[in-house]
């Protein structure tokens, strides 16, 4: 389902959540969706493992943790691939989180947007 939704218009990025699936299952599941939709313009960001990002060559990394491991990830991967963050409760969250200078901040949650769609 993912791969097909390419072809519904113009994205820019995806990030891809780990969700409930062991890491073999994730990476396994990363390596599909990562070349298709690079193949298509689409940039890959991989939450929440460092490992998966750089084995199945995503374009980015997605971190939600301290502002200390924030730090720690983008000053061992920013050169090599963007790395964004989300989990700020409060802006003074995102502004403290910002000061690592992540390549995005994200606000949101995965997992919310699961209502049915209203009439």
């Amino acid at each position: 389902r993912v791969v097909a939704a390419f072809a519904s218009g113009d994205i820019a990025s995806l990030i891809l959540p780990q969700d409930d699936r062991d890491e073999a299952t994730f990476q396994a599941y990363a390596e599909k969706i990562v070349p298709a939709a690079q193949a298509v313009g689409i940039a890959v960001v991989i939450a929440g493992d460092s490992r998966i990002a750089g084995r199945v060559k995503a374009d980015g990394l997605h971190v939600e943790a301290s502002k200390a491991e924030l730090a720690d990830a983008v000053e061992r991967l920013q050169e090599r691939m963007m790395v964004g963050t989300g989990g700020a409760k409060t802006r003074d969250d995102a502004l403290e989180l910002g000061e690592v200078r992540p390549d995005y901040i994200f606000f949101g949650r995965f997992g919310y947007d699961n209502k049915p769609e209203p009439h």
